[in-house]
């Protein structure tokens, strides 16, 4: 076993080896798959996870204890075929947390065990695992040892009280720092989901709800919030934004209005109600999930699908985009007669708006976990986008999270 990039318990001893080599074994093939998505079907709110964090902060209080770890210097990307001081200090750095075997020496060429190395760490802190140091990695690389023992055990209390609860057999939970939801049953994992959260500025909340209703070809009533910071700044710089948008503006008698009826130089817009007709290009896509909540957000499909391949996953308003929605409502509904996944497609392709309950109603939690311990055999980090963990070093670092090709 590969020192900390993998956390084992002696309840989890018996698996847990197997578990690391068959995770470091994806990252050491040529072409590896680019996936931040763990295989492991043990929830992280669990016992399991539980323990695995406890574990991790075990090691981690050694590692600070023995001097933590030394800062990868500042450079270019480093990438196969660098070489330099520079990989001399990746390779210790990667060694000191279990994502390079320490027998490989401190060679200065980065080789396809550093790759590999490289691919291990970006997986666990929820990168994209390409195997070059760019900004994103080499950010996360230099958080100190004693910021990421604070991030666990902040994080612990997280998972304990939930993990210890009752939270159902069948349930939803979105992790908001991870971008990443688990459908649950059964006290297993029956399918991850990447998401997009909210920004830094219009945070999705962390919140206990029910899963009530699904609806196909969703209007999108826009926010009062969004009227103001988005919509009448977007109209003042192009009159025809709306009609684009196919969005209509109606009075509070029910009016439609046209949009040159409307002084976009005043706040006139907040007395009105704006709502995004239906289509694969509406802002919700063609699903909405509701949920009961005090916050008004919910989970929805989105039109723009490249958000979910970047390291940078927070660019809503406070709802969740979820990818492959539609396998996520074909678990949802999987106890509904008559809604199977054929039966959402053709009801998507009908384009006309159609409601579907969801009995019984599915409990639905929304958490911020930044730093865990895996039933896999790795130790887990995301980025403390909210500024939520009370870490310094983690705050400065929120602010650098690079678009789409960011590594």
């Amino acid at each position: 076993m590969l020192g900390l990039g993998a956390v084992a318990t002696g309840a989890l001893a018996g698996s847990a080896s197997a578990q690391q080599a068959e995770w470091s074994d994806r990252f050491d093939a040529a072409g590896a798959p680019a996936t931040r998505t763990s295989a492991s079907r043990t929830p992280t709110l669990s016992p399991q996870t539980v323990a695995a964090t406890e574990k991790a902060i075990s090691d981690y209080s050694g590692i600070v204890s023995r001097g933590g770890w030394a800062r990868v210097p500042d450079g270019p990307r480093l990438k196969l075929g660098s070489s330099g001081e520079r990989v001399v200090a990746l390779r210790q750095r990667l060694m000191a947390t279990g994502d390079l075997d320490p027998n490989l020496g401190v060679s200065p060429t980065f080789d396809s065990y550093v790759e590999g190395g490289v691919r291990r760490f970006q997986a666990r802190h929820g990168l994209l695992p390409v195997g070059v140091v760019g900004d994103d990695t080499l950010t996360s690389l230099n958080i100190p040892a004693e910021t990421r023992l604070h991030q666990l055990e902040t994080n612990l209390v997280r998972v304990r009280t939930m993990a210890m609860g009752n939270i159902g057999q069948r349930y939803l939970m979105a992790n908001i720092p991870a971008a990443e939801a688990e459908a649950v049953e059964n006290g297993q994992v029956v399918a991850r989901y990447t998401t997009v959260a909210g920004k830094a500025d219009r945070a999705s909340p962390v919140l206990d709800a029910k899963i009530l209703q699904v609806n196909f070809n969703p209007f999108w009533t826009v926010p009062a919030s969004i009227v103001k910071k988005d919509l009448i700044p977007l109209m003042q710089k192009d009159a025809e934004y709306l009609n684009k948008k196919h969005i209509r503006i109606y009075d509070r008698q029910g009016n439609q209005l046209a949009s040159d009826q409307v002084n976009w130089n005043s706040d006139e817009a907040m007395n009105y109600m704006f709502r995004e007709d239906p289509g694969v290009d509406n802002s919700l896509g063609t699903v909405r999930i509701n949920m009961s909540n005090k916050y008004g957000v919910y989970m929805h499909d989105t039109p723009s699908k490249n958000l979910f391949g970047g390291n940078d996953r927070f660019q809503s308003s406070g709802c969740m985009r979820v990818q492959n929605v539609k396998d996520l409502v074909a678990w949802l509904l999987n106890n509904q007669p008559n809604w199977d996944r054929r039966a959402i497609d053709a009801a998507i392709k009908t384009g006309d708006r159609i409601d579907v309950q969801v009995n019984p109603n599915i409990p639905v939690y929304w958490r911020y976990i930044s730093g865990w311990g895996s039933a896999d055999g790795t130790v887990q980090f995301r980025e403390d986008i909210y500024g939520m963990d009370g870490t310094g070093e983690l705050a400065m670092a929120g602010g650098g999270a690079s678009a789409a090709t960011g590594q």
